[in-house]
């Protein structure tokens, strides 16, 4: 007895569609290991009809007042909250993800993003006009981009969606969105709330692989084009964009140092940080995954974050004792494993290291000690639920470590000298700096990274100014 797979679809000018040739590829719950729907496996028809329609609805969308758009977007955060159940369980099903956490970590800021852009709206600012030249007076514009080329990565579907859509539709651009093939579930639901408040063919979902993407990337319509994903995928996205010259807005990977000095409360870091490198798996760009630590308190702080992870719990959606689920597809699974199974010979795993039951992608929370700074796990993206730990002796080998990679996004310091967290802010260089803490993020603060983690910012004032474009207008005022 085979269970019948729920059909998702693509949602092009206000109405949800199959694929035009009708291919489809199924979608695995990471929990379970088993299909439970298929998407459209979206090719050039589907990608020429979506940017159709963003095409055809960008004027009236653009020249709607920035108090109209407003509107619409205080109501689609209205309508997430009010479905938020709905949203949850799309969610969970795809990324397998713990539901209780879900519906206190992502819906709320996720709603609050939202309302922030719609504020921002109406916040377009620009330089005071004035007379530059006798007789002439200029003004500067701030104008929508057009149609945005969006793709959104698969370890936090709904929030990175919001991320994208909401400065965009904001600042008065339409958008063709494409989730991860491997999590489309709360994408066309959101799609679904979505277009029953703005017009058809402001807001499309086209689901598909990264064929699919890359036909959104190479399409002549778009203006921008705006990833989330790996250091390749950014590359690649920019080699395509660079061919007619698109705006690209790329976030990508990360390798976030966590320096923790000789003064520093250890219980206190151990239990903020043991979180903020499991939590969602350590799938996340910003995960406190690599941590540094003053030579004379490793041992201590090595102990004490073993038995952290040996007291965090992987497990199944619905357990409310679990920190996070299970890594979200087979090949991520294969990846996070190859690394612990490559580890040098001088290398120590602390905790864990292993595949947690024969059932869904579960991986148990990793601590590795003894390794040195060339070593492939250190300067490698794992995007895991592994922590590494390494020793160093001063602040400037601190900070030579920390810097010592091809990541620039999110850092983080651990002390009570504020002279010496000043210091470190300032050399430390990565988009991110927190200080005695690590990973939270607020809507009016930019989100984003240095070197291979990319350009442009998400989040705040910052991030809707990217998708806007400056124009000068000059005018005569001698008659």
């Amino acid at each position: 007895m085979t269970t019948e797979l729920r059909r998702l679809r693509n949602y092009i000018n206000g109405e949800f569609r199959d694929a035009a040739d009708g291919r489809t590829t199924e979608v695995i719950n990471p929990a379970t290991g088993e299909a439970y729907a298929t998407a459209p496996l979206s090719g050039q028809a589907d990608v020429d009809a979506a940017m159709k329609a963003a095409a055809d609805a960008f004027p009236a969308w653009r020249d709607l007042t920035p108090a109209e758009r407003q509107k619409a977007l205080l109501k689609i955060a209205d309508a997430f909250e009010e479905r938020a159940e709905e949203l949850i369980a799309a969610e969970v099903e795809n990324t397998g993800k713990p539901i209780g956490l879900t519906r206190s970590e992502e819906i709320p800021p996720m709603v609050d993003q939202i309302r922030f852009f719609a504020g921002a709206a109406r916040m377009l600012e620009g330089r005071a006009a004035g007379e530059y030249m006798e007789g002439l007076t200029s003004i500067i514009r701030r104008e929508p981009i057009g149609v945005c080329a969006q793709v959104a990565p698969w370890n936090y579907p709904m929030m990175m969606g919001v991320w994208k859509f909401a400065p965009a539709l904001a600042a008065g651009n339409t958008v063709v969105l494409k989730p991860s093939d491997t999590t489309p579930a709360s994408t066309v639901l959101m799609a679904e709330i979505i277009g029953s408040i703005v017009p058809p063919g402001v807001f499309n979902v086209v689901t598909g692989d990264r064929d699919t993407g890359r036909a959104m990337v190479e399409h002549k319509t778009p203006a921008m084009a705006s990833i989330t994903g790996s250091v390749r995928a950014g590359m690649q996205v920019a080699e395509s964009a660079s061919k007619d010259l698109k705006r690209v807005h790329l976030e990508l990977g990360g390798k976030a140092p966590v320096v923790v000095f000789e003064d520093t409360d250890i219980a206190k870091a151990v239990e903020d940080i043991s979180v903020a490198g499991f939590f969602n798996a350590g799938q996340d760009c910003t995960a406190a995954t690599r941590v540094l630590v003053h030579e004379s308190i490793h041992d201590e702080f090595v102990t004490a974050l073993a038995k952290a992870a040996a007291d965090t719990k992987t497990g199944q959606p619905d357990d409310e004792d679990v920190l996070y689920g299970p890594l979200n597809n087979a090949n991520q699974l294969k990846q996070v494993s190859g690394f612990i199974d490559r580890l040098p010979a001088h290398a120590r795993v602390e905790a864990g290291g292993q595949r947690v039951g024969e059932k869904g992608y579960f991986f148990a929370p990793t601590v590795v000690s003894g390794l040195k700074q060339d070593d492939e796990i250190i300067q490698n993206e794992v995007f895991g639920p592994v922590i590494t730990v390494q020793s160093f002796t001063d602040e400037a080998q601190a900070v030579e470590y920390a810097n010592g990679v091809e990541y620039a996004l999110a850092s983080s310091v651990w002390t009570k000298d504020h002279a010496r967290a000043m210091r470190m802010s300032k050399v430390l260089d990565f988009g991110c700096v927190w200080i005695n803490t690590h990973i939270p993020l607020v809507a009016e603060m930019p989100h984003g990274g240095f070197k291979k983690s990319g350009y442009g910012k998400d989040l705040s004032a910052y991030g809707f100014d990217d998708y806007t474009r400056i124009k000068h207008v000059m005018t005569s005022i001698e008659g």
